[in-house]
């Protein structure tokens, strides 16, 4: 494992990376993927047994995660990149014809890290139920994780997952939701509200973890090792993880206009003088 220091400055050159790749071809959704990068960064360099140099589709005997809000591609690919699943010099390639880099992830075009396709929201909770049952079935004694957008939550067929994950004692599976409070229309509270989210997945019989503060690396691996500790006890887990769309860029902090926006060549330039790191770009 790097030292937290380490894993900060590599939080900051992922965020470069995003707004960087979604620039260049003038689309994407840089909001919520940097908001997401302090999860991704403590999952792949801390928490998930993997093996990026021999990567398999069926993952046996290694940790799998599942990318739910597939929108969120830039800050997964960035990542993946530089955890040693394909070249950092491939993020060129983002959402051009013909890229293994979609704008959501598919498996067709073969890229390493990419198990699932999910362009279409609400999907991901059903596959990682899935893949826990078949380590189950396998006494593969390795853990599934799946992250989801709040929005995401709006989809009916979470909670027919969250039903089944619990009705089957799905505990090889730990879910995040990424609780930002903000989706592609508005806030979430005015455009659909969630409620009391712990309170549901309590009734729906999860164990529930809060985390107040998700876009703190050291908070977010400590809430991710916690998590594990509750793997095997006869209830799925999720995590509602607090974190601030637009993380890191002041002018894309506090509102929903950057959920699916790509920065011009002034806001690109505005971007990078605030992530000032020296592992320098692809």
């Amino acid at each position: 494992m790097q030292d937290i220091a380490s894993l900060k400055r590599l939080s900051t050159q992922v965020r470069r990376d995003i707004v960087r790749m979604v620039h260049a071809v003038s689309s994407g959704h840089p909001g919520g993927s940097l908001g997401c990068v302090e999860y991704f960064v403590a999952l792949y360099k801390v928490i998930l047994k993997h093996d990026p140099a021999h990567f398999t589709m069926d993952g046996k005997n290694e940790d799998l995660f599942f990318l739910s809000n597939g929108h969120i591609s830039p800050v997964f690919y960035s990542v993946l990149a530089r955890s040693g699943y394909f070249p950092v010099e491939e993020l060129k390639t983002f959402r051009k014809l013909n890229s293994r880099l979609q704008g959501h992830p598919t498996t067709h075009e073969g890229l390493p890290g990419v198990r699932i396709a999910s362009g279409s929201l609400g999907q991901g909770m059903s596959v990682a139920i899935g893949a826990a049952l078949a380590k189950k079935l396998n006494k593969d004694t390795n853990i599934v994780y799946c992250l989801h957008g709040d929005g995401e939550l709006q989809e009916g067929q979470i909670w027919e997952a969250a039903m089944y994950a619990a009705a089957n004692k799905v505990d090889n599976l730990i879910a995040t939701v990424d609780y930002n409070g903000r989706q592609i229309d508005g806030d979430v509270d005015k455009i659909l509200s969630l409620g009391n989210l712990k309170a549901k997945f309590e009734a729906f019989g999860w164990h529930v973890l809060e985390n107040n503060h998700g876009n703190d690396l050291e908070n977010v691996i400590t809430g991710l090792n916690l998590a594990k500790t509750y793997v095997g006890k006869g209830k799925p887990i999720i995590i509602l993880m607090k974190t601030e769309m637009g993380m890191g860029v002041d002018y894309m902090m506090g509102t929903h206009k950057w959920h699916g926006s790509a920065p011009n060549d002034e806001q690109l330039k505005l971007a990078l003088d605030q992530l000032l790191v020296t592992e320098g770009d692809y």
